[in-house]
């Protein structure tokens, strides 16, 4: 997942990308609630974990802007409040959960994973087209039953064409989705990916599972 972080503490906002990095998510990250819209309207993200109180702009603040410019990312709120008034205003102003600190890393993830899942409507991490099998909690990739390795960037590459089959990527929106916001990623970096993804899951003499759409991106069949 590509997910926004947006917190004012910068040893918890610290420990928190570095953590979903270590379980393979892309996370940026911005301290206040004007930088926070920035992001939100420069970006797509799949979660956005928002801070209630925030200099210049509260989440509470931005969440209600952005519900009212349709803006439907799945938020997960983040404050120290604990009353149920706090909650019921959270939760009427659009948040989709809410997590309160202290909390632990793994129960974040899990709500993060659950919050993804109810937005795409996917009872099952396990993605299908033909004879691959991808599972996105495990990172793990089979064909035909025999295991393959795919580098992280690869495997995240995939993952996103197996979720949309039949949609057409840009190198532009591989990269606003795959790498951070500020990488120097470029159309020629993407190509040597789709490539070198190619060279795992391709059958030999056959045509490509990830098409080339020329002038326009790649696209992974269906498999139907």
């Amino acid at each position: 997942m590509k997910i926004l972080i947006v917190e004012d503490n910068s040893e918890l906002s610290e420990n928190i990308v570095d953590w979903l990095s270590s379980e393979q998510h892309i996370a940026d990250a911005c301290a206040d609630g004007v930088a926070a819209l920035a992001y939100i309207k420069t970006y797509e993200y799949d979660v956005i974990v928002l801070d209630w109180a925030l200099p210049k702009m509260s989440g509470l603040e931005i969440l209600k802007q952005i519900r009212s410019e349709g803006v439907v990312t799945p938020v997960l709120m983040l404050t120290g409040r604990r009353d149920i008034d706090d909650k019921e205003q959270c939760l009427d102003a659009g948040a989709d959960d809410y997590l309160t600190k202290p909390f632990e890393m793994r129960e974040l993830s899990a709500r993060l994973r659950a919050l993804a899942r109810r937005a795409v409507g996917a009872p099952t991490d396990t993605l299908r087209s033909g004879d691959l099998v991808l599972e996105k909690q495990s990172k793990r990739l089979k064909k035909s039953g025999v295991e393959l390795k795919l580098m992280r960037k690869d495997f995240a590459i995939l993952e996103l064409f197996m979720s949309y089959p039949d949609k057409i990527f840009s190198a532009e929106m591989l990269i606003e989705r795959i790498w951070d916001s500020d990488s120097s990623a470029t159309s020629d970096v993407v190509r040597k990916h789709i490539n070198r993804i190619r060279s795992v899951i391709d059958n030999e003499g056959e045509s490509s599972l990830i098409r080339t759409v020329h002038g326009v991106g790649y696209s992974m069949d269906s498999g139907k």
